[in-house]
């Protein structure tokens, strides 16, 4: 299960940067299509601050997981 949600994780955290970098600068523009915020038409207009959204719940599930090991290996 703590695979699952580390892999989870860097996926939002992966998928929140990489749709800040393409909405602020153009960047990645062959995975214009790839990117959540870009295919979710409610988005529209909200880019940025979805793609900080899900960039810092990415982060947050990492570091839940990774305090989950370290109390695992305290015991």
């Amino acid at each position: 299960m703590k695979m699952v949600l580390t892999l989870l994780g860097w996926l939002l955290l992966v998928q929140g940067v990489g749709g800040l970098l393409n909405t602020l600068f153009g960047w990645w523009r062959w995975a214009h299509d790839l990117l959540v915020v870009n295919r979710l038409p409610f988005l529209e207009g909200y880019e940025v601050f979805a793609a900080i959204v899900i960039g810092v719940l990415g982060f947050v599930l990492l570091a839940v997981v990774d305090s989950g090991k370290n109390a695992e290996s305290g015991r």
